[in-house]
Formats: structure tokens, sequence, C-alpha cells
């Protein structure tokens, strides 16, 4: 067996890292070519990554021009616990208001924001105020690459 099939994270270990952590790193590719990252939060559909953000900005326009980005979703501080995955996706985006208020309920509920109970109460207003001026997007995989340094047993 391989150095980098040992370490790849199994089917349910990628959804449990993407189900436990927050943060993802989008790149999109920028008006000169360039790489443009942002950290945002998001939240995991059916093995996919979904995020929430302002119609305007920049990742939002590279995306319109160019649908393809590269995600990271990473934990650890030390290299023996570095895990992650990396995925290719192609950016698919939502601007419809039902699906952009429902996915800022699920981010608001996901961040521990809201209580659920809240959602179509005095929450409501914010969130549809918001979802107003925001777009969803949804990153469907093309290739997906993890690694879990946990499993190298202290060998690197």
């Amino acid at each position: 067996m391989s150095r980098r099939s040992s370490i790849t994270l199994s089917a349910s270990e990628q959804q449990k890292l993407l189900d436990t952590e927050r943060t993802v790193m989008v790149s999109t590719l920028g008006p000169r070519g360039w790489p443009h990252s942002m950290p945002l939060w998001y939240v995991p559909r059916d093995g996919e990554v979904w995020i929430y953000t302002y119609g305007k900005s920049q990742k939002v326009v590279n995306l319109e021009r160019d649908p393809r980005a590269t995600l990271v979703i990473e934990t650890g501080k030390e290299y023996q616990e570095l895990r992650g995955v990396m995925i290719e996706a192609e950016a698919e985006l939502h601007r419809d208001f039902e699906t952009v208020l429902e996915l800022a309920k699920n981010l608001a509920v996901r961040e521990g924001d809201v209580n659920p109970a809240l959602l179509d109460g005095e929450h409501a207003g914010v969130l549809e105020s918001q979802a107003r001026k925001r777009v969803v997007i949804r990153f469907a995989a093309k290739r997906v690459v993890s690694w879990d340094h946990r499993k190298l047993g202290g060998k690197y």
C-alpha cells in the first residue's frame, strides 16, 4: 500500500470532517488569473459544501466568469494531527429568495447564532433582509483528495 493511500480518509471519515468543521477555504480564479482565496462558513448537504455570501462579492463575480473552484477544509495544529479534504468543484449559483433564505437559516442554526424555534419569529426579519443581498453557492465535487496524518502512526 502506498503512503498516499494509507492516509486517505474513507467516505464516512470525509463526511464526519465536513459535518464537524466550520470553515472552508474557497479559491476561485480572480480577474487577473491569480487565485482568490477566502475563508467561509458552510453548510454540508448530502456530502456537498454549500455557502452563503454577498451577491456582489469578488468570489461570485469570479464564479460567474469561471465556475471552477478549489475548496480546502483542514484541521489540526501539529503535522501528525493534520487531516482534511481538498475538493475540486464546479459552482452552481442560486439567487432565488427561498433557496437563499433556507440556507441562511441552516447556517444560523449550524453556527449556533439562532435557536431553531426563533427562525420564523424574532430572527426572521433579519435573515430575510440579509438574504435579499446574498446568493447561495453549491459546490459539486469533481475530484476529492483527502489526508489524515494521524494514520501515519508517528512515521513522517
